[in-house]
Protein backbone atom coordinates (compact mmCIF):
# COMPACT_ATOMS: atom_id res chain seq x y z
CA UNK A 1 0.00 0.00 0.00
CA UNK A 2 2.64 2.49 1.08
CA UNK A 3 4.81 1.97 -1.98
CA UNK A 4 2.14 2.39 -4.65
CA UNK A 5 -0.81 4.26 -3.16
CA UNK A 6 0.01 7.36 -5.23
CA UNK A 7 0.03 5.55 -8.58
CA UNK A 8 -3.68 6.02 -9.31
CA UNK A 9 -3.34 9.77 -8.68
CA UNK A 10 -0.52 10.43 -11.17
CA UNK A 11 -2.85 12.23 -13.63
CA UNK A 12 -4.10 14.40 -10.72
CA UNK A 13 -0.49 15.25 -9.79
CA UNK A 14 0.12 16.32 -13.40
CA UNK A 15 -2.86 18.66 -13.22
CA UNK A 16 -2.31 19.97 -9.67
CA UNK A 17 1.44 20.56 -9.85
CA UNK A 18 1.65 21.27 -13.60
CA UNK A 19 4.12 18.48 -14.36
CA UNK A 20 4.37 16.05 -17.29
CA UNK A 21 3.33 12.38 -17.07
CA UNK A 22 6.99 11.35 -17.00
CA UNK A 23 7.68 13.74 -14.10
CA UNK A 24 4.55 12.69 -12.25
CA UNK A 25 5.66 9.04 -12.48
CA UNK A 26 8.67 9.98 -10.34
CA UNK A 27 6.30 9.90 -7.35
CA UNK A 28 6.47 6.12 -7.74
CA UNK A 29 9.99 5.77 -9.13
CA UNK A 30 11.88 7.72 -6.44
CA UNK A 31 10.25 5.57 -3.75
CA UNK A 32 11.10 2.24 -5.35
CA UNK A 33 14.55 3.51 -6.37
CA UNK A 34 15.57 4.51 -2.84
CA UNK A 35 14.01 1.32 -1.50
CA UNK A 36 16.17 -0.67 -3.91
CA UNK A 37 19.36 0.87 -2.58
CA UNK A 38 18.26 0.34 1.02
CA UNK A 39 17.43 -3.33 0.49
CA UNK A 40 20.95 -4.68 1.12
CA UNK A 41 21.63 -2.62 4.30
CA UNK A 42 18.18 -3.56 5.64
CA UNK A 43 18.80 -7.24 5.01
CA UNK A 44 22.20 -6.99 6.73
CA UNK A 45 20.55 -5.28 9.71
CA UNK A 46 18.08 -8.17 9.96
CA UNK A 47 20.99 -10.59 10.33
CA UNK A 48 22.09 -8.69 13.41
CA UNK A 49 18.86 -7.42 14.97
CA UNK A 50 16.35 -10.04 13.83
CA UNK A 51 13.83 -10.40 11.02
CA UNK A 52 10.77 -9.39 13.03
CA UNK A 53 12.28 -6.26 14.56
CA UNK A 54 13.43 -4.92 11.19
CA UNK A 55 10.11 -5.65 9.44
CA UNK A 56 8.05 -4.12 12.23
CA UNK A 57 10.15 -0.95 12.46
CA UNK A 58 10.06 -0.53 8.69
CA UNK A 59 6.30 -1.00 8.36
CA UNK A 60 5.32 1.35 11.18
CA UNK A 61 7.72 4.22 10.38
CA UNK A 62 6.96 4.21 6.64
CA UNK A 63 3.21 4.36 7.21
CA UNK A 64 3.55 7.09 9.84
CA UNK A 65 5.45 9.23 7.34
CA UNK A 66 2.57 8.74 4.89
CA UNK A 67 0.33 10.76 7.21
CA UNK A 68 2.34 13.98 6.62
CA UNK A 69 3.19 13.62 2.92
CA UNK A 70 -0.17 14.95 1.64
CA UNK A 71 0.70 18.28 3.29
CA UNK A 72 3.58 18.83 0.84
CA UNK A 73 3.24 22.36 -0.66
CA UNK A 74 5.34 21.54 -3.74
CA UNK A 75 5.93 18.56 -5.99
CA UNK A 76 9.63 18.62 -5.15
CA UNK A 77 8.89 18.27 -1.44
CA UNK A 78 6.43 15.47 -2.16
CA UNK A 79 9.16 13.65 -4.10
CA UNK A 80 11.63 14.11 -1.24
CA UNK A 81 9.13 12.64 1.20
CA UNK A 82 8.41 9.74 -1.12
CA UNK A 83 12.15 9.07 -1.40
CA UNK A 84 12.44 8.91 2.39
CA UNK A 85 9.39 6.66 2.48
CA UNK A 86 11.17 4.28 0.12
CA UNK A 87 14.13 4.06 2.49
CA UNK A 88 11.84 3.33 5.43
CA UNK A 89 9.84 0.72 3.49
CA UNK A 90 12.91 -1.35 2.64
CA UNK A 91 12.91 -3.51 5.76
CA UNK A 92 9.77 -5.47 4.91
CA UNK A 93 10.55 -6.78 1.41
CA UNK A 94 14.25 -7.15 2.26
CA UNK A 95 13.49 -9.56 5.09
CA UNK A 96 10.14 -11.24 4.32
CA UNK A 97 11.48 -13.67 1.71
CA UNK A 98 14.38 -14.73 3.92
CA UNK A 99 12.03 -15.07 6.91
CA UNK A 100 9.75 -17.42 4.96
CA UNK A 101 12.67 -19.43 3.56
CA UNK A 102 13.93 -19.99 7.13
CA UNK A 103 10.63 -20.76 8.80
CA UNK A 104 8.80 -22.79 6.11
CA UNK A 105 9.61 -26.39 5.18
CA UNK A 106 11.21 -26.54 1.74
CA UNK A 107 8.46 -28.77 0.34
CA UNK A 108 5.91 -26.02 1.03
CA UNK A 109 8.06 -22.98 0.26
CA UNK A 110 6.51 -22.40 -3.17
CA UNK A 111 3.02 -22.36 -1.70
CA UNK A 112 4.08 -20.06 1.14
CA UNK A 113 5.85 -17.64 -1.19
CA UNK A 114 2.87 -17.64 -3.52
CA UNK A 115 0.59 -16.76 -0.61
CA UNK A 116 2.93 -13.95 0.43
CA UNK A 117 2.98 -12.53 -3.12
CA UNK A 118 -0.83 -12.79 -3.17
CA UNK A 119 -0.85 -10.61 -0.05
CA UNK A 120 1.26 -7.98 -1.81
CA UNK A 121 -1.25 -7.89 -4.67
CA UNK A 122 -4.08 -7.21 -2.21
CA UNK A 123 -2.02 -4.43 -0.62
CA UNK A 124 -1.27 -2.98 -4.04
CA UNK A 125 -4.93 -3.12 -5.01
CA UNK A 126 -6.24 -1.57 -1.78
CA UNK A 127 -3.51 1.06 -1.75
CA UNK A 128 -4.36 2.20 -5.26
CA UNK A 129 -8.14 1.89 -5.05
CA UNK A 130 -8.74 3.82 -1.82
CA UNK A 131 -7.22 7.16 -2.88
CA UNK A 132 -8.38 6.85 -6.50
CA UNK A 133 -12.03 6.39 -5.51
CA UNK A 134 -11.87 8.80 -2.58
CA UNK A 135 -10.42 11.56 -4.78
CA UNK A 136 -13.76 11.70 -6.58
CA UNK A 137 -15.45 12.67 -3.30
CA UNK A 138 -12.80 14.61 -1.36
CA UNK A 139 -9.58 16.50 -2.07
CA UNK A 140 -6.74 14.23 -3.23
CA UNK A 141 -4.72 15.18 -0.13
CA UNK A 142 -7.41 13.76 2.14
CA UNK A 143 -7.68 10.72 -0.10
CA UNK A 144 -4.00 10.01 0.56
CA UNK A 145 -4.55 10.56 4.29
CA UNK A 146 -7.28 7.91 4.31
CA UNK A 147 -5.03 5.43 2.50
CA UNK A 148 -2.18 6.15 4.92
CA UNK A 149 -4.40 5.55 7.94
CA UNK A 150 -5.50 2.19 6.54
CA UNK A 151 -1.87 1.24 5.85
CA UNK A 152 -0.88 2.23 9.39
CA UNK A 153 -3.67 0.05 10.75
CA UNK A 154 -2.35 -2.96 8.84
CA UNK A 155 1.19 -2.23 10.03
CA UNK A 156 0.02 -2.32 13.64
CA UNK A 157 -1.87 -5.57 13.06
CA UNK A 158 1.24 -7.07 11.46
CA UNK A 159 3.41 -6.04 14.41
CA UNK A 160 1.02 -7.73 16.83
CA UNK A 161 0.36 -10.94 14.91
CA UNK A 162 3.57 -11.86 13.06
CA UNK A 163 4.93 -15.21 14.37
CA UNK A 164 8.28 -15.03 16.13
CA UNK A 165 11.30 -16.48 14.35
CA UNK A 166 12.09 -20.03 15.47
CA UNK A 167 15.02 -20.83 13.17
CA UNK A 168 16.80 -17.50 13.15
CA UNK A 169 20.19 -17.05 14.81
CA UNK A 170 21.61 -13.54 15.07
CA UNK A 171 24.99 -13.02 13.43
CA UNK A 172 27.63 -10.37 13.73
CA UNK A 173 27.43 -8.17 10.64
CA UNK A 174 30.75 -7.38 8.99
CA UNK A 175 30.63 -5.29 5.78
CA UNK A 176 33.46 -7.28 4.23
CA UNK A 177 31.69 -10.59 4.90
CA UNK A 178 28.42 -9.20 3.56
CA UNK A 179 30.17 -8.17 0.34
CA UNK A 180 31.67 -11.65 0.04
CA UNK A 181 28.23 -13.20 0.46
CA UNK A 182 26.76 -10.89 -2.17
CA UNK A 183 29.64 -11.65 -4.53
CA UNK A 184 29.09 -15.38 -4.17
CA UNK A 185 25.44 -14.99 -5.17
CA UNK A 186 26.35 -12.79 -8.14
CA UNK A 187 28.72 -15.49 -9.42
CA UNK A 188 25.89 -18.04 -9.47
CA UNK A 189 24.47 -17.86 -13.01
CA UNK A 190 20.95 -19.14 -12.18
CA UNK A 191 20.65 -16.63 -9.33
CA UNK A 192 21.95 -13.88 -11.62
CA UNK A 193 19.24 -14.79 -14.15
CA UNK A 194 16.60 -14.58 -11.42
CA UNK A 195 17.86 -11.14 -10.38
CA UNK A 196 17.69 -10.03 -14.01
CA UNK A 197 14.18 -11.41 -14.39
CA UNK A 198 13.08 -9.38 -11.39
CA UNK A 199 14.44 -6.22 -13.05
CA UNK A 200 12.89 -6.62 -16.50
CA UNK A 201 9.53 -8.08 -15.48
CA UNK A 202 8.84 -5.62 -12.68
CA UNK A 203 10.05 -2.74 -14.83
CA UNK A 204 7.60 -3.66 -17.58
CA UNK A 205 4.76 -4.20 -15.12
CA UNK A 206 5.12 -0.83 -13.40
CA UNK A 207 5.47 0.94 -16.75
CA UNK A 208 2.11 -0.45 -17.91
CA UNK A 209 0.30 0.64 -14.75
CA UNK A 210 2.03 4.04 -14.57
CA UNK A 211 0.60 5.11 -17.92
CA UNK A 212 -2.54 3.03 -18.29
CA UNK A 213 -4.52 5.65 -16.36
CA UNK A 214 -3.40 8.39 -18.76
CA UNK A 215 -4.52 6.27 -21.70
CA UNK A 216 -7.95 5.58 -20.24
CA UNK A 217 -8.78 9.22 -19.42
CA UNK A 218 -7.76 10.41 -22.90
CA UNK A 219 -9.28 9.80 -26.36
CA UNK A 220 -10.83 7.50 -27.41
CA UNK A 221 -11.90 6.22 -23.96
CA UNK A 222 -12.34 9.51 -22.02
CA UNK A 223 -13.09 7.76 -18.73
CA UNK A 224 -13.37 9.74 -15.47
CA UNK A 225 -10.34 9.37 -13.19
CA UNK A 226 -12.31 7.35 -10.62
CA UNK A 227 -13.65 4.97 -13.27
CA UNK A 228 -10.20 4.60 -14.85
CA UNK A 229 -8.89 3.78 -11.38
CA UNK A 230 -11.11 0.69 -11.29
CA UNK A 231 -8.57 -0.93 -13.61
CA UNK A 232 -6.57 -1.66 -10.45
CA UNK A 233 -9.23 -4.24 -9.62
CA UNK A 234 -7.37 -6.36 -12.14
CA UNK A 235 -4.79 -6.86 -9.41
CA UNK A 236 -7.13 -9.57 -8.15
CA UNK A 237 -5.96 -11.64 -11.10
CA UNK A 238 -2.49 -11.46 -9.58
CA UNK A 239 -3.84 -12.47 -6.19
CA UNK A 240 -5.20 -15.68 -7.69
CA UNK A 241 -2.33 -16.38 -10.09
CA UNK A 242 0.49 -15.85 -7.59
CA UNK A 243 -0.97 -18.27 -5.06
CA UNK A 244 -1.80 -20.79 -7.79
CA UNK A 245 1.66 -20.49 -9.36
CA UNK A 246 3.27 -21.12 -5.99
CA UNK A 247 1.31 -24.34 -5.55
CA UNK A 248 1.91 -25.46 -9.13
CA UNK A 249 5.65 -24.82 -8.89
CA UNK A 250 5.80 -27.27 -5.98
CA UNK A 251 4.16 -30.01 -8.07
CA UNK A 252 4.73 -29.26 -11.77
CA UNK A 253 8.17 -27.68 -11.63
CA UNK A 254 9.27 -24.07 -11.52
CA UNK A 255 10.51 -23.89 -15.09
CA UNK A 256 7.17 -24.84 -16.63
CA UNK A 257 5.18 -22.37 -14.55
CA UNK A 258 7.68 -19.55 -15.15
CA UNK A 259 7.69 -20.17 -18.91
CA UNK A 260 3.90 -20.12 -19.17
CA UNK A 261 3.72 -16.98 -17.01
CA UNK A 262 6.00 -14.99 -19.31
CA UNK A 263 4.04 -16.12 -22.38
CA UNK A 264 0.80 -14.99 -20.70
CA UNK A 265 2.35 -11.55 -20.08
CA UNK A 266 3.27 -11.23 -23.76
CA UNK A 267 -0.21 -12.27 -24.93
CA UNK A 268 -1.84 -9.83 -22.50
CA UNK A 269 0.35 -6.95 -23.68
CA UNK A 270 -0.58 -7.66 -27.31
CA UNK A 271 -4.30 -7.72 -26.48
CA UNK A 272 -4.03 -4.28 -24.85
CA UNK A 273 -3.06 -2.62 -28.14
CA UNK A 274 -6.46 -2.12 -29.86
CA UNK A 275 -8.47 0.95 -28.83
CA UNK A 276 -11.36 -1.21 -27.63
CA UNK A 277 -12.01 -1.29 -23.91
CA UNK A 278 -12.92 -5.02 -23.60
CA UNK A 279 -9.61 -6.12 -25.18
CA UNK A 280 -7.68 -3.60 -23.11
CA UNK A 281 -9.22 -4.94 -19.90
CA UNK A 282 -8.69 -8.57 -20.90
CA UNK A 283 -5.12 -7.85 -21.96
CA UNK A 284 -4.20 -6.10 -18.72
CA UNK A 285 -5.87 -8.89 -16.72
CA UNK A 286 -3.70 -11.52 -18.44
CA UNK A 287 -0.61 -9.33 -18.20
CA UNK A 288 -1.17 -8.87 -14.46
CA UNK A 289 -1.86 -12.55 -13.83
CA UNK A 290 1.25 -13.56 -15.76
CA UNK A 291 3.47 -11.08 -13.95
CA UNK A 292 2.50 -12.09 -10.44
CA UNK A 293 2.72 -15.78 -11.30
CA UNK A 294 6.24 -15.25 -12.66
CA UNK A 295 7.23 -13.18 -9.61
CA UNK A 296 5.86 -15.84 -7.26
CA UNK A 297 7.90 -18.59 -8.94
CA UNK A 298 11.08 -16.54 -9.29
CA UNK A 299 11.10 -15.29 -5.69
CA UNK A 300 10.52 -18.81 -4.39
CA UNK A 301 13.27 -20.09 -6.66
CA UNK A 302 15.75 -17.65 -5.10
CA UNK A 303 15.04 -19.04 -1.61
CA UNK A 304 15.41 -22.60 -2.85
CA UNK A 305 18.60 -21.93 -4.82
CA UNK A 306 20.41 -19.92 -2.13
CA UNK A 307 20.86 -22.45 0.65
CA UNK A 308 23.16 -20.07 2.57
CA UNK A 309 22.95 -16.33 3.27
CA UNK A 310 19.37 -16.20 2.06
CA UNK A 311 18.81 -12.65 3.27
CA UNK A 312 21.53 -11.39 0.95
CA UNK A 313 20.16 -13.44 -1.95
CA UNK A 314 16.65 -12.12 -1.35
CA UNK A 315 17.99 -8.57 -1.13
CA UNK A 316 19.72 -8.88 -4.51
CA UNK A 317 16.52 -10.21 -6.10
CA UNK A 318 14.58 -7.30 -4.66
CA UNK A 319 17.32 -4.85 -5.64
CA UNK A 320 16.71 -5.88 -9.23
CA UNK A 321 12.95 -5.85 -8.68
CA UNK A 322 12.73 -2.32 -7.36
CA UNK A 323 15.45 -0.90 -9.61
CA UNK A 324 13.35 -2.16 -12.49
CA UNK A 325 10.31 -0.45 -11.02
CA UNK A 326 12.23 2.79 -10.60
CA UNK A 327 14.32 3.14 -13.75
CA UNK A 328 12.33 1.19 -16.30
CA UNK A 329 9.07 2.64 -14.99
CA UNK A 330 10.37 6.21 -15.12
CA UNK A 331 11.90 5.92 -18.60
CA UNK A 332 8.63 4.47 -19.85
CA UNK A 333 7.31 8.02 -19.65
CA UNK A 334 9.49 8.94 -22.61
CA UNK A 335 7.99 6.10 -24.66
CA UNK A 336 4.49 7.25 -23.74
CA UNK A 337 5.26 10.88 -24.57
CA UNK A 338 6.79 10.01 -27.94
CA UNK A 339 4.43 7.30 -29.19
CA UNK A 340 1.52 6.87 -26.77
CA UNK A 341 0.39 3.40 -25.81
CA UNK A 342 2.04 1.83 -28.88
CA UNK A 343 5.34 3.21 -27.61
CA UNK A 344 4.72 1.84 -24.11
CA UNK A 345 3.82 -1.61 -25.47
CA UNK A 346 6.91 -1.77 -27.67
CA UNK A 347 9.10 -0.59 -24.81
CA UNK A 348 7.71 -3.21 -22.42
CA UNK A 349 7.85 -5.94 -25.08
CA UNK A 350 11.59 -5.40 -25.41
CA UNK A 351 12.06 -6.07 -21.70
CA UNK A 352 9.83 -9.15 -21.87
CA UNK A 353 12.02 -10.48 -24.69
CA UNK A 354 15.07 -10.09 -22.45
CA UNK A 355 13.12 -11.85 -19.70
CA UNK A 356 12.42 -14.78 -22.03
CA UNK A 357 16.13 -15.06 -22.85
CA UNK A 358 17.06 -15.00 -19.16
CA UNK A 359 14.49 -17.72 -18.48
CA UNK A 360 16.04 -19.92 -21.19
CA UNK A 361 19.49 -19.51 -19.64
CA UNK A 362 18.10 -20.14 -16.16
CA UNK A 363 16.40 -23.38 -17.20
CA UNK A 364 19.42 -24.69 -19.05
CA UNK A 365 21.85 -23.93 -16.23
CA UNK A 366 19.73 -25.29 -13.42
CA UNK A 367 19.47 -28.89 -12.32
CA UNK A 368 17.36 -29.74 -9.27
CA UNK A 369 16.39 -32.85 -7.37
CA UNK A 370 13.99 -33.03 -4.48
CA UNK A 371 10.35 -33.22 -3.56
CA UNK A 372 9.80 -29.52 -4.11
CA UNK A 373 10.53 -29.88 -7.84
CA UNK A 374 10.38 -33.39 -9.21
CA UNK A 375 12.11 -32.58 -12.49
CA UNK A 376 15.78 -33.49 -12.66
CA UNK A 377 16.24 -31.36 -15.72
CA UNK A 378 13.84 -28.46 -15.48
CA UNK A 379 12.69 -28.71 -19.05
CA UNK A 380 12.88 -26.04 -21.72
CA UNK A 381 10.80 -23.14 -22.91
Amino acid sequence: MTLYYVQGLLPIFSDHYGVSPASSALAVSVTTGLLAFAIVPASAASERYGRIRVMTTSAVTATLLGLVLPLSPSFELLLAGRALQGLLCAGVPAVAMAYLAEEIDGRSLGTAMGTYIAGTTIGGLVGRMIPTLAADLIAWQWALEVASLVALGFAVVFARLVPHSKRFAAQRVAPRQTLRNLGAHLRDVPLLCLFGLAFVLMGGFVTVYNFLGYRLIEDPFNLPVALAGLVFMLYLAGTVSSAAAGRMSDSWGRSRVLSVSIVVMIVGLALSLPDWLPTVVLGILLFTAGFFAAHSVASGWVGARATEHRAEASSLYLLGYYLGSSFVGALGGLAFTLAGWIGVAGYVAAFLAVGGLLAVILVRRTREKGPSDPELALGSL
